[in-house]
Protein backbone atom coordinates (compact mmCIF):
# COMPACT_ATOMS: atom_id res chain seq x y z
CA UNK A 1 0.00 0.00 0.00
CA UNK A 2 1.08 3.41 -1.13
CA UNK A 3 -0.23 6.88 -0.05
CA UNK A 4 0.37 8.50 -3.42
CA UNK A 5 3.26 10.58 -2.10
CA UNK A 6 6.37 10.92 -4.90
CA UNK A 7 9.71 10.07 -3.55
CA UNK A 8 11.65 10.57 -6.38
CA UNK A 9 11.56 10.63 -10.40
CA UNK A 10 13.81 7.69 -11.20
CA UNK A 11 14.75 7.14 -14.89
CA UNK A 12 14.51 4.12 -17.20
CA UNK A 13 17.62 1.99 -18.26
CA UNK A 14 15.64 -0.17 -19.74
CA UNK A 15 12.30 -2.45 -20.77
CA UNK A 16 13.18 -5.85 -21.84
CA UNK A 17 11.90 -8.78 -22.84
CA UNK A 18 12.86 -11.66 -20.76
CA UNK A 19 10.79 -14.96 -21.68
CA UNK A 20 6.72 -14.38 -20.53
CA UNK A 21 7.78 -11.13 -18.26
CA UNK A 22 9.63 -8.31 -19.01
CA UNK A 23 12.33 -6.89 -16.93
CA UNK A 24 12.46 -2.91 -16.16
CA UNK A 25 15.15 -1.29 -14.46
CA UNK A 26 15.08 1.76 -13.03
CA UNK A 27 17.38 4.48 -12.18
CA UNK A 28 16.97 5.39 -8.49
CA UNK A 29 18.76 7.10 -5.63
CA UNK A 30 16.29 7.65 -2.64
CA UNK A 31 13.81 4.72 -3.95
CA UNK A 32 16.83 2.26 -4.05
CA UNK A 33 17.45 2.81 0.21
CA UNK A 34 16.40 0.91 2.70
CA UNK A 35 14.31 -1.80 0.08
CA UNK A 36 15.69 -5.43 -0.20
CA UNK A 37 14.19 -8.04 -2.70
CA UNK A 38 10.38 -8.70 -2.56
CA UNK A 39 9.51 -5.70 -1.36
CA UNK A 40 6.75 -3.38 -3.15
CA UNK A 41 7.83 -0.69 -5.06
CA UNK A 42 5.11 1.84 -6.77
CA UNK A 43 6.49 2.91 -10.65
CA UNK A 44 4.07 5.58 -12.13
CA UNK A 45 1.48 3.88 -10.08
CA UNK A 46 1.77 0.41 -10.49
CA UNK A 47 2.51 -1.83 -7.53
CA UNK A 48 5.70 -3.92 -8.40
CA UNK A 49 7.98 -6.13 -7.07
CA UNK A 50 11.54 -5.67 -6.62
CA UNK A 51 13.87 -8.52 -7.94
CA UNK A 52 17.01 -6.84 -7.81
CA UNK A 53 18.74 -3.70 -5.50
CA UNK A 54 22.25 -2.86 -6.62
CA UNK A 55 22.08 0.43 -4.40
CA UNK A 56 21.58 2.74 -7.61
CA UNK A 57 19.23 0.63 -9.86
CA UNK A 58 16.00 -1.23 -9.05
CA UNK A 59 15.09 -4.45 -11.11
CA UNK A 60 11.58 -5.46 -11.29
CA UNK A 61 9.77 -8.34 -13.53
CA UNK A 62 6.61 -7.34 -15.22
CA UNK A 63 3.72 -9.43 -16.37
CA UNK A 64 2.38 -9.39 -19.59
CA UNK A 65 -1.31 -8.03 -17.78
CA UNK A 66 0.14 -5.28 -15.92
CA UNK A 67 1.90 -4.05 -19.19
CA UNK A 68 -1.54 -4.56 -21.41
CA UNK A 69 -3.52 -2.42 -18.42
CA UNK A 70 -0.84 0.26 -17.92
CA UNK A 71 1.16 3.12 -19.50
CA UNK A 72 4.59 0.84 -18.71
CA UNK A 73 4.21 -0.59 -21.53
CA UNK A 74 5.29 2.39 -24.06
CA UNK A 75 8.44 3.45 -21.28
CA UNK A 76 12.05 3.34 -22.91
CA UNK A 77 15.33 4.59 -21.73
CA UNK A 78 15.54 7.68 -20.58
CA UNK A 79 11.83 7.90 -19.65
CA UNK A 80 11.07 9.40 -16.08
CA UNK A 81 9.25 7.01 -13.85
CA UNK A 82 7.49 8.09 -10.57
CA UNK A 83 8.38 6.22 -7.59
CA UNK A 84 7.23 5.48 -3.82
CA UNK A 85 8.50 2.63 -1.36
CA UNK A 86 5.59 1.52 0.63
CA UNK A 87 4.11 2.11 3.58
CA UNK A 88 5.03 0.58 7.11
CA UNK A 89 2.75 0.39 10.11
CA UNK A 90 2.62 3.78 11.70
CA UNK A 91 3.84 5.87 8.57
CA UNK A 92 1.82 9.33 8.54
CA UNK A 93 -0.12 8.58 5.21
CA UNK A 94 -0.11 12.44 3.61
CA UNK A 95 -2.13 11.49 0.53
CA UNK A 96 -4.30 8.83 0.29
CA UNK A 97 -4.19 5.20 0.62
CA UNK A 98 -3.17 3.96 -2.78
CA UNK A 99 -3.32 0.29 -3.40
CA UNK A 100 -1.22 0.25 -7.19
CA UNK A 101 -3.73 -1.56 -8.98
CA UNK A 102 -4.45 0.52 -11.82
CA UNK A 103 -7.68 0.72 -12.61
CA UNK A 104 -7.21 2.18 -16.06
CA UNK A 105 -5.29 4.32 -18.35
CA UNK A 106 -6.49 8.10 -19.07
CA UNK A 107 -5.18 10.11 -22.16
CA UNK A 108 -4.74 13.72 -20.79
CA UNK A 109 -7.36 16.15 -23.20
CA UNK A 110 -5.31 19.46 -21.87
CA UNK A 111 -2.73 21.15 -19.88
CA UNK A 112 -2.94 24.73 -18.81
CA UNK A 113 -3.39 27.04 -16.15
CA UNK A 114 -6.35 28.18 -15.06
CA UNK A 115 -6.62 30.66 -12.36
CA UNK A 116 -2.96 30.68 -11.82
CA UNK A 117 -2.54 27.18 -11.55
CA UNK A 118 -1.53 23.98 -13.66
CA UNK A 119 -4.51 22.47 -14.51
CA UNK A 120 -4.90 19.25 -16.08
CA UNK A 121 -7.91 17.16 -17.80
CA UNK A 122 -7.94 13.86 -17.92
CA UNK A 123 -10.61 11.65 -20.14
CA UNK A 124 -10.78 8.25 -18.77
CA UNK A 125 -13.33 5.30 -20.32
CA UNK A 126 -16.96 5.18 -19.77
CA UNK A 127 -17.24 2.09 -17.42
CA UNK A 128 -14.31 3.16 -15.35
CA UNK A 129 -15.50 6.86 -15.16
CA UNK A 130 -17.90 6.07 -12.59
CA UNK A 131 -15.69 6.00 -9.83
CA UNK A 132 -14.58 9.73 -10.20
CA UNK A 133 -15.76 11.56 -7.53
CA UNK A 134 -15.49 15.36 -7.42
CA UNK A 135 -13.84 16.41 -4.20
CA UNK A 136 -12.38 12.70 -4.12
CA UNK A 137 -8.73 11.68 -4.21
CA UNK A 138 -7.50 10.12 -7.51
CA UNK A 139 -4.55 8.41 -8.26
CA UNK A 140 -2.81 9.80 -11.36
CA UNK A 141 1.12 7.84 -12.56
CA UNK A 142 0.80 7.39 -8.52
CA UNK A 143 0.52 10.99 -7.30
CA UNK A 144 -2.27 11.51 -4.92
CA UNK A 145 -4.85 14.32 -6.33
CA UNK A 146 -8.03 16.00 -5.61
CA UNK A 147 -10.84 16.01 -8.28
CA UNK A 148 -11.54 19.03 -8.76
CA UNK A 149 -14.62 18.38 -11.69
CA UNK A 150 -16.00 16.04 -13.46
CA UNK A 151 -18.03 16.11 -16.69
CA UNK A 152 -18.95 12.69 -18.09
CA UNK A 153 -15.53 10.74 -18.51
CA UNK A 154 -13.32 13.60 -17.70
CA UNK A 155 -11.78 14.74 -14.56
CA UNK A 156 -9.70 17.97 -14.14
CA UNK A 157 -7.03 18.40 -11.31
CA UNK A 158 -4.77 21.16 -10.36
CA UNK A 159 -1.02 20.80 -9.50
CA UNK A 160 0.82 22.97 -7.00
CA UNK A 161 4.17 23.82 -8.47
CA UNK A 162 6.18 21.74 -6.03
CA UNK A 163 4.21 18.84 -7.89
CA UNK A 164 4.55 19.63 -11.16
CA UNK A 165 8.27 20.08 -11.08
CA UNK A 166 8.84 16.77 -8.87
CA UNK A 167 6.48 14.02 -11.01
CA UNK A 168 6.07 12.83 -14.38
CA UNK A 169 2.92 15.32 -14.65
CA UNK A 170 5.22 18.48 -15.09
CA UNK A 171 6.73 17.07 -18.52
CA UNK A 172 3.50 15.06 -20.08
CA UNK A 173 1.25 17.18 -22.54
CA UNK A 174 -2.12 16.82 -24.14
CA UNK A 175 -2.57 12.96 -25.44
CA UNK A 176 -0.06 11.79 -22.66
CA UNK A 177 -1.31 8.74 -21.36
CA UNK A 178 -1.31 8.17 -17.40
CA UNK A 179 -1.98 5.22 -15.14
CA UNK A 180 -5.50 5.41 -13.28
CA UNK A 181 -6.85 4.41 -9.70
CA UNK A 182 -9.62 5.43 -8.33
CA UNK A 183 -9.77 5.89 -4.46
CA UNK A 184 -10.61 2.25 -2.61
CA UNK A 185 -13.10 3.95 -0.77
CA UNK A 186 -15.21 5.28 -4.05
CA UNK A 187 -15.25 1.64 -5.64
CA UNK A 188 -16.20 0.52 -2.08
CA UNK A 189 -18.79 2.10 -1.30
CA UNK A 190 -20.64 1.23 -4.60
CA UNK A 191 -20.64 -2.73 -3.82
CA UNK A 192 -22.29 -1.56 -0.25
CA UNK A 193 -26.78 -1.85 -0.69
Amino acid sequence: MFSGIIEELGEVKGLLAAGRNSTLEVDARIASCDVKIGDSVAVNGVCLTLVENNRTTLGFQVMPETLRGTNLRYLKRGDKVNLERALRLGDRVSGHFVLGHVDCIGSIRRKGYRQGSLCFQIAVPPGPARYILPKGSIAVDGISLTVAEKKSTVFSVYLIPHTAKNTTLGFKGASGLVNVEFDILAKKSESVP
